[in-house]
C-alpha cells in the first residue's frame, strides 16, 4: 500500500496531477477539485494516496488532507460507488459540506450531485450516517459535534420516557433540520414532545 508520495508537480489540471519523486519515477495522481484547489502554486508536495487495483488498472488517488481521503475511503466503502464516483462527489462538495448532508440526512444536496440518483444517495446515508457521526473531519463549525450529541442525548431522554426509538430519532431529525444544530438537548426534547 501506497500511504503518500513526496515530490515535484510537472503537471496539474483540475483532475490529475503528475508528481516527480526524487528517484526521478513521475506518478500520475487522479484528485479531487478540493485537492486542486489547496495545491495553489505549490510546487514541491506530499500527497497522501490511496492505491486502486481494477482488472484492467492500477489507479493512484490523492488527497491534500487526511479528512478528505478518509471520507474517500467510505464513500468507495458504499455498494454502487466507485473510485471515480467518489471522486466526483469530493470534486462536487467539501469534506465539511458532504459531512453535514451526511449527517442530517439532506438528500437534495447529495442527490445534486451529478451521477448520484434518489437511490445512490439514500444509500449513501444510510451506511455512512453512523460512520460520519464517529469520525472527526475537522469540521470548523459546531454543526455535526452539536448536532450529533445533542440528538443522542434527546432521543436516549426520549426512549426513557417511552417512546419509540425510531419514531423518536425521526422527530429530532425533522427539529433540526429546521431549525439548526444551536439548539439544547433541553429545548429538542420540548420540541420533539409536542410532535410525538
Amino acid at each position: 500500500m501506497i500511504n503518500h508520495i513526496k515530490g515535484t508537480i510537472i503537471e496539474k489540471n483540475p483532475a490529475y496531477v503528475i508528481l516527480e519523486t526524487a528517484g526521478g519515477v513521475g506518478y500520475y495522481i487522479h484528485i479531487s477539485l478540493n485537492t486542486f484547489s489547496q495545491l495553489k502554486d505549490e510546487q514541491q508536495v506530499t500527497l497522501l494516496t490511496h492505491f486502486v487495483v481494477k482488472e484492467d488498472a492500477q489507479l493512484l488517488y490523492g488527497f491534500h488532507e487526511e479528512a478528505e481521503r478518509s471520507l474517500f475511503r467510505m464513500l468507495i466503502a458504499v455498494n454502487g460507488i466507485g473510485p471515480n464516483t467518489a471522486c466526483l462527489v469530493l470534486s462536487a462538495l467539501s469534506v465539511q459540506d458532504l459531512a453535514n448532508a451526511i449527517a442530517s440526512q439532506d438528500l437534495r444536496t447529495i442527490q445534486s450531485i451529478k451521477g448520484i440518483g434518489a437511490k445512490t444517495a439514500q444509500r449513501l446515508v444510510m451506511e455512512l450516517k453512523d460512520k460520519i457521526a464517529k469520525a472527526s473531519f475537522g469540521v470548523q463549525d459546531n454543526f455535526s459535534q452539536n448536532y450529533n450529541n445533542n440528538k443522542i442525548e434527546a432521543l436516549s431522554a426520549l426512549v426513557a420516557l417511552g417512546f419509540a426509538k425510531n419514531m423518536a430519532e425521526k422527530v429530532l431529525d425533522g427539529i433540526l433540520k429546521k431549525e439548526g444544530s444551536e439548539l439544547t438537548v433541553e429545548e429538542l426534547i420540548k420540541k420533539a414532545l409536542k410532535l410525538l
